[in-house]
């Protein structure tokens, strides 16, 4: 849809990152990202929506500086008008994930550690209650899975080395080229021009020899401008497993945080 710039004016579209006249940022911009959560605000909506137990149990501080040891936590610093996203490792010290103006970023740092916490305490929880003996035959399972599943991997990938030898897929991320960044993207090249993204086509030189120009998967830090992940082309990567289907927390299980890992920075 078509709307009016608040600044000159000019025609632009409803899911235009800035305008391409005046450069304006588009206040009116419809993300394409549904469900997940943008601002601290959004997270914490979605923490209590999500019945997750209280923040004193999953050591998740949404919105506060816990300076206690074994907490994750994001928050905003008023006096550099910066957004922070931490964690308090189990000896007392801090390490910074995030600290910079961009608070989707630094939301989205906090939310997918979040989910990986859940994902976790579930896989802890479900094995709980099992005997020494159900343990064992659990263990000797998912020992003998691996082993069928490395062996599957292995034919495919000399099938794939034997018939495909010559499939040269780029890699989702950012990467940078005569003086120039580029995002890829399932199968298309998006070029960042004049303060936006726009699709492109990619020369010979680029796609041949993509791995000698990648930057990152999806740190933008590298250049000063809009992060491909918060434009309209962006897609979420698919997922084998669609956890957020099943994302709830159950009210009668008992999350354990001291089983969490504290030692790592993240």
């Amino acid at each position: 849809m078509k709307i009016k710039c608040e600044y000159c004016q000019s025609e632009i579209n409803d899911f235009d990152e800035k305008c391409p006249n005046c450069g304006a940022v588009n206040k009116h911009l419809k993300r394409n990202s549904i469900g997940v959560p943008k601002t601290i605000d959004e997270l914490k909506q979605w923490y209590i929506e999500h019945n997750l137990p209280d923040e004193n149990v999953t050591r998740f501080f949404i919105g506060k500086d816990i300076k206690e040891r074994r907490a994750f936590g994001i928050y905003k610093d008023l006096e550099k008008n910066e957004f922070v996203v931490y964690k308090n490792k189990d000896n007392g010290q801090r390490a910074i994930r995030y600290q910079g103006t961009d608070e989707a970023f630094a939301v989205n740092e906090l939310y997918l550690r979040l989910k990986q916490e859940i994902l976790n305490q579930k896989e802890r929880l479900a094995t709980k209650d099992m005997t020494p003996s159900e343990k064992r035959w659990m263990f000797f399972a998912k020992f003998l899975g691996v082993l069928v599943w490395l062996m599957l991997v292995a034919i495919i990938l000399f099938g794939i080395w034997v018939f495909v030898l010559e499939i040269n897929e780029p890699q989702r991320g950012y990467y940078y080229y005569n003086d120039k960044n580029y995002y890829y993207q399932e199968g298309t090249w998006y070029l960042y021009k004049r303060g936006e993204w726009v699709p492109t086509v990619a020369d010979q030189n680029l796609q041949k020899e993509h791995r000698d120009y990648y930057e990152s998967r999806s740190d933008s830090s590298s250049f000063e401008g809009v992060s491909f992940e918060d434009t309209s082309y962006y897609e979420e990567p698919s997922s084998s497993s669609d956890w957020d289907s099943e994302s709830s927390w159950s009210s009668g299980d008992s999350w354990d945080s001291g089983g969490s890992d504290w030692s790592s920075d993240w």
